[in-house]
């Protein structure tokens, strides 16, 4: 579910601005770095706090 929402939220991001996703899937530490790549977009990094983790990725 978190793949779908990322790829609906960066059609609707212009090219350069930066995506914040906040989850707390330990499975998005693999899916959403390489979705981001996948699609062509830069992933940026990851903030792991203790209940959940934040993904940057800006659209190109």
């Amino acid at each position: 579910m978190h793949l779908l929402k990322l790829q609906e939220l960066i059609k609707k991001v212009e090219p350069g601005q930066i995506i914040e996703i906040v989850t707390d899937y330990d499975g998005s530490v693999e899916d959403i770095p390489a979705c981001g790549e996948k699609t062509g977009n830069e992933f940026i990094g990851v903030e792991d706090d203790l209940d959940f983790f934040k993904f940057y990725i800006r659209r190109f």
